[in-house]
């Protein structure tokens, strides 16, 4: 439930303390300006009242003075000033004496007006007093008429313009109470019309601005504390409306932006996890990199150690079989063995060298059956290959690629070690050249290994090209063969497919370019690859 807020510095109190005072100020005004205008219209109702009662009583005194009837005269001043709302009578003389009067002991009273110029009096009226006493003084003069100075028995003269002045006093007092019964009336109605413009004001000020204006506040500080699937529920068509449409908008901004944000922190940590794996294996594989070349150069070193004494061992078998007669056919044949054995061993240790210090990268161009013929030359005599029968399908008129032959050996040898560690150094294994065109015109020399060993699960096949990845026994494999055969192949700009399943063996389809995809090194870098590798 949204509070309303009560404050005097929030937007609605300090809409109503305007609204409020602007309507105070009206309405004070409004009341002053219709009680002083109804005060005189009640005044101007009393003069005229007082006009009229002024006439009857100078019709009175006339009649009285044409008739010389002063006691008329009198008797129609006190019967008329007995009046509920006349005070008093009084008829002056020209000299400023009262001659007439409704009150008893009013004969000392003074004049209302100066006498000095009565010639010159006209009709006026006056309030004076206050509180009870006010009184509204009517005072008119008694003109000299025709009919008074063309009687015989009246003594005035015609150049006389006024016979008396009539001052006729008048209560105000019903004036003053309508007048304050208004005020009172106006004040409880304007009291009135603010209370319930106020409540009503309120009322609006609460629908239309606090409680938008309290929900948009709570939606931004649901924001500041993390929540951005509670839109603003503002569904009006004014501008509040129109702000939280927007506002909503706003969140659903930030939302997604946060969904991003995350998203893609989450792809950050797992890229860094998986990076940080890469980096692991990477160290891994170098340190056995460096182990293996560690162990060839040592290896190397051991062969040119012993492909020393077997020269020797050849070169004295040679004295010995010349020294020896021909008649001795049996030594001449045993020191013949001897010279084959010993030139084999001494075969097969060149090629070791000529293995084991390949490092340098020189593109030259090789034919793939060469190179077949040559790493099956280094493996056959080897005791694991003893019970292994290669069947050699070499094509005829193979283009020549354009590749660094120690490290397609060591590819070949790989395949060649593999396929019999899986068949446990026993079967066939079929090797296979041939060349086909692919779709932009180029050649491509195919290399093909194929064993009779219980091939690959093909959960392993997507896998098998990974470092350190191996089905083998532990101790018996390292798991980079096979991903340093792809990463050779590919730096050849060639491919490596494998295609197997279980019970069915397992053929490795190694494809190159014919020509190669890069041009050989220059004659500068050659020399350099030869110092590096000690040729």
């Amino acid at each position: 439930m949204v509070k309303f807020s009560k404050s005097r510095h929030s937007l609605a109190g300090k809409l109503i303390l305007s609204v409020g005072l602007l309507m105070i100020f009206c309405s004070i005004a409004f009341g002053f300006v219709f009680i002083n205008f109804e005060r005189r219209v009640l005044v101007k109702d009393l003069v005229n009242y007082a006009g009229a009662t002024a006439d009857l009583i100078n019709q009175g005194i006339q009649y009285g003075m044409l008739t010389g009837r002063k006691d008329l005269i009198q008797q129609n001043v006190k019967v008329i000033g007995m009046g509920r709302t006349i005070r008093f009578i009084r008829v002056y003389s020209p000299d400023g004496k009262i001659r007439y009067s409704s009150q008893r002991g009013a004969a000392d009273a003074p004049p209302p007006v100066d006498f000095k110029n009565v010639d010159a009096l006209t009709t006026t009226h006056m309030i004076v007093g206050r509180g009870a006493g006010k009184t509204l003084l009517y005072i008119t003069p008694i003109l000299n008429r025709p009919q008074c100075y063309t009687a015989v028995c009246h003594f005035h003269a015609a150049g006389k313009n006024v016979l008396a002045v009539l001052e006729a006093g008048f209560y105000t007092n019903d004036v003053d109470r309508v007048v304050h019964d208004n005020m009172i009336a106006t004040v409880l109605a304007g009291g009135l019309f603010v209370l319930v413009i106020s409540v009503f004001l309120c009322i609006i000020l609460y629908k239309l601005v606090s409680k938008p204006v309290a929900l948009l506040e709570a939606g931004m500080k649901r924001i500041a504390g993390g929540d951005l699937d509670s839109p603003i529920d503002i569904n009006t068509r004014d501008e509040m409306g129109l702000l939280a449409r927007t506002f909503n908008s706003m969140t659903r901004d930030l939302k997604r932006y946060r969904l991003n944000m995350e998203n893609w922190t989450h792809s950050l940590e797992d890229e860094v996890k998986r990076k940080t794996q890469e980096i692991m294996k990477t160290q891994e594989e170098l340190v056995n990199t460096e182990k293996l070349s560690s162990l060839g150069r040592m290896s190397a070193g051991i062969a040119h150690e012993l492909n020393s004494p077997l020269t020797g061992i050849v070169t004295f078998a040679h004295l010995l079989k010349g020294r020896l007669p021909d008649s001795n056919a049996e030594a001449h044949e045993d020191l013949q063995v001897v010279i084959d054995q010993a030139e084999r061993c001494s075969k097969i240790i060149k090629g070791l060298l000529g293995f084991s210090r390949g490092a340098g990268f020189e593109m030259v161009e090789i034919n793939l059956n060469s190179l077949v013929e040559a790493v099956i030359a280094m493996v056959s005599h080897q005791t694991r290959f003893y019970n292994i029968k290669f069947d050699l399908q070499l094509a005829g008129g193979l283009p020549p690629v354009l590749a660094d032959p120690n490290q397609i050996q060591q590819v070949f040898l790989n395949m060649l070690i593999n396929a019999s560690d899986a068949m446990n150094e026993k079967g066939a294994i079929t090797i296979a050249t041939r060349s086909f065109p692919i779709e932009d015109g180029r050649q491509i020399v195919e290399t093909e290994f194929t064993d009779t060993g219980p091939g690959i699960v093909e959960a392993d096949i997507g896998k098998i090209f990974e470092p350190f990845y191996t089905t083998k026994p532990v101790g018996k494999g390292t798991g980079l063969g096979l991903s340093v055969s792809y990463g050779i192949i590919k730096k050849h700009g060639g491919d490596i497919l494998v295609k197997s399943g279980p019970g069915r063996g397992a053929t490795f389809l190694i494809r190159l370019p014919a020509g190669g995809k890069g041009g050989p090194n220059t004659d500068g870098e050659r020399e350099k690859e030869k110092k590096r590798s000690g040729n």
